[in-house]
């Protein structure tokens, strides 16, 4: 079941401005700390990053460094920093003399990164309620449409490179630095199994159903609702994601 874009009512057109300029611009460059745009390694950490989360580098996998810099077009050097930086985030493991490999969390490690999950988006949600203005209310909200726009199309790349944009900017309106650093550190840790978390079709439409709520929440500037909502979406992602990963017999990073 898809969800009607209509859901968030008739579109005047700050919502539908906000996602031309989305479209038109794309994402912003990465940049440090400094503001400068970051190096060739952390180009492809990100490039990297992406093909652990969507799954086409397996939990647990070996990083073959003559493959992946054939596929990705760059020398050893700057990917073997590639490497050291993923490591640094507690995606990949660096082992001696045996080369890369991608990160394998057990059960546990999983149960107890979505309750912690939890928390931090349930307390962004909240405190963004209070902060957030209307421009980023009208972002978020026409990030949304184009993410349940690629719900309806079954793109689940697409609406999942959306729906981290969104849950960032839901981190970054609650205006606090500290809060936003632990959430990027552990959500990097467990991109792969959000994206996982929406293979089960019923459970994409139920996650895809609650974004449409929480815009709701945000633009009503209700923080207890919209902390709830995203605290029961956390904890349903993680569940299903046990869920899953007991069907196969397995666990994953």
């Amino acid at each position: 079941m898809s969800l009607p874009i209509e859901t968030f009512g008739p579109g005047g057109g700050t919502a539908e401005r906000a996602v031309a300029d989305v479209q038109r611009a794309g994402p912003p460059p990465p940049v440090d700390r400094t503001g400068l745009s970051v190096t060739l390694p952390a180009t492809i950490a990100d490039q990297l990053r992406d093909l652990i989360t969507e799954g086409e580098i397996a939990s647990g996998a070996r990083l073959n460094e003559r493959v992946l810099g054939e596929r990705l077009g760059v020398s050893r050097t700057p990917l073997r920093e590639a490497f050291r930086l993923l490591a640094a985030q507690g995606l990949i493991e660096l082992q001696p003399n045996r080369g890369a490999q991608v990160v394998r969390l057990s059960d546990d490690d999983i149960r107890e990164s979505f309750e912690v999950m939890s928390g931090l988006e349930a307390l962004s949600g909240e405190l963004a309620c209070r902060h957030v203005n209307g421009d980023e209310i009208a972002e978020i909200k026409a990030l949304t449409f184009e993410m349940l726009a690629c719900h309806a199309r079954h793109d689940l790349p697409g609406y999942y490179r959306l729906n981290r944009v969104i849950h960032d900017r839901i981190n970054r309106a609650a205006r606090n630095r500290l809060l936003t650093q632990m959430y990027a550190t552990l959500n990097l840790r467990i991109q792969n199994l959000r994206f996982r978390s929406n293979f089960d079709r019923d459970k994409w439409d139920t996650a895809a159903r609650e974004h449409a709520q929480m815009v709701e929440a945000l633009e009503a500037r209700d923080g207890p609702r919209l902390a709830a909502l995203l605290r029961g979406h956390l904890t349903r992602k993680g569940d299903a994601v046990l869920e899953a990963l007991g069907a196969a017999g397995g666990t994953a990073a």
